[in-house]
């Protein structure tokens, strides 16, 4: 490269799920070429919105982004629109915002470089196949690594637009997986954060016989053997696929950090049926206690949907039991919003707002109640803690082997280290402590 040569500048800005992290990671790494990022959206020459479809009004989120991105860009900057939203939108985004350039679907990003040099460049084919591309390498942080095992999704709950953005499910073979994993930690990360949909079904199919067959349980084992890999996480797992298998090497492989994803989305059997979500409530609870059984320090979160159409009081009360027998450190609850797509967009007996509105309040009233339970026992326990993050007033964070929020007083210099605090003062959202 000339001493002359200048690169141009990338915003990026990243909505929704650490999976579309990671989809960011990998458009940075493939445009580094040409691009490299800055936080000063006036200054860029291409700005793209990395976008998700989950959440409420996600359509609405984007134009009212682009349209703010529009008034403040610079002349000639370009301006993409990527992700889930971008996937079933597809051409229809220039309908509604003609100064967008080109938009680019979640299984397509391999494809970035061309759809900056080609205007109004549309590909949103949900079944490309990037389970054997090779990204370049580029890590938001040094000291955790994403990385993906599975692209897709093959399942079919009747509320998630999921299978309609990311296509069918597919693993990547675990060499490639395995291979990635040994780049981060020879770059220093001791975290590694396995994603996908529903990561415990990984191994059913890949896309060529590179894949050999092995199972979730299996791939977590060869992880844990790298060199220089001291914690695992993973998300999300599914409830259906939590075997026997998978729950012992949760518990008894000492490099998986103790923190589970199980959503549960509704407690009630009936509703779980209508949801196609594959398993019932006895099974959910059946996973949860064998869980806390064979691993009693795990903490155990959960998504949850309250008002999806038929819900009754009977089916919110199941939900609210499993509240009660699980006890989960956190939750992640949401009213039930329609998507395109989905079939329960079109189900009868769609629940009124306020009477879903009620049920939301009521639930997460009564998980602070139990949060509140929880953390004041943590008053007094020691964690090892990995830091990677600087606070305001000397303070730095990290996370605890079972995911909890840990800030205590400290330097730069413990980033991507490991230091046992003593919790002085439990919140809800972190647990201060003192380094000893």
């Amino acid at each position: 490269m000339s001493a002359e040569f200048s690169k141009k500048k990338l915003f990026i800005e990243t909505l929704g799920c650490a999976m579309n992290v990671r989809d960011s990671e990998h458009i940075i790494a493939e445009l580094d070429d040409e691009y490299e990022t800055t936080n000063q959206i006036g200054e860029a020459d291409l700005i793209l919105i990395n976008t998700c479809s989950v959440r409420e009004r996600p359509v609405h989120k984007l134009f009212s982004e682009v349209g703010g991105f529009e008034k403040v860009k610079k002349p000639g900057a370009k301006i993409g629109v990527c992700g889930c939203t971008a996937s079933h939108l597809g051409s229809d985004v220039f309908k509604r915002a003609p100064y967008v350039d080109f938009v680019l679907g979640a299984r397509n990003v391999s494809k970035i470089k061309t759809a900056v040099k080609t205007p109004k460049f549309v590909s949103v084919d949900i079944n490309h196949d990037e389970s054997e591309y090779a990204f370049g390498e580029f890590r938001t942080s040094p000291y955790k690594s994403y990385v993906n095992i599975m692209i897709g999704c093959d399942k079919k709950c009747t509320y998630c637009i999921v299978p309609h953005t990311r296509g069918d499910e597919l693993s990547i073979p675990k060499d490639i997986i395995l291979n990635e994993i040994k780049k981060a930690t020879n770059n220093g990360a001791k975290e590694i954060f396995l994603l996908g949909q529903n990561v415990n079904n990984y191994g059913k199919r890949f896309s060529s016989s590179n894949g050999q067959k092995i199972d979730f349980s299996d791939l977590l084992n060869l992880i844990s053997q790298i060199d220089g890999v001291e914690r695992i996480r993973f998300t999300s797992p599914h409830p259906l696929h939590m075997d026997d298998k998978f729950l012992r090497e949760f518990s008894l492989n000492p490099k998986i950090c103790k923190s589970m994803h199980m959503p549960l989305q509704s407690g009630s059997t009936a509703i779980l049926k209508a949801m196609k979500r594959g398993y019932t409530k006895e099974w959910f609870l059946d996973r949860a206690s064998k869980l806390r059984a064979l691993c009693p320090d795990v903490s155990i979160s959960t998504d949850i949907i309250v008002g999806f159409p038929g819900e009754s009081e009977a089916d919110f009360e199941d939900t609210m039991d499993v509240l009660e027998k699980v006890r989960f450190e956190q939750v992640f609850s949401f009213k039930y919003s329609t998507r395109p797509l989905t079939p329960a967009a079109t189900m009868p007996n769609q629940i009124d707002d306020s009477i879903a509105g009620a049920r939301l309040t009521r639930l997460q009233s009564r998980h602070n109640e139990i949060l509140d339970e929880i953390v004041a026992s943590k008053i007094g326990q020691i964690y090892d803690v990995y830091f990677e993050e600087l606070r305001a007033d000397g303070m730095i964070a990290g996370r605890t082997d079972n995911n909890f929020l840990v800030q205590a007083k400290g330097s730069e210099e413990l980033l991507g280290k490991f230091a046992k605090v003593q919790i002085t003062q439990p919140r809800r959202m972190v647990l201060n402590g003192q380094i000893i």
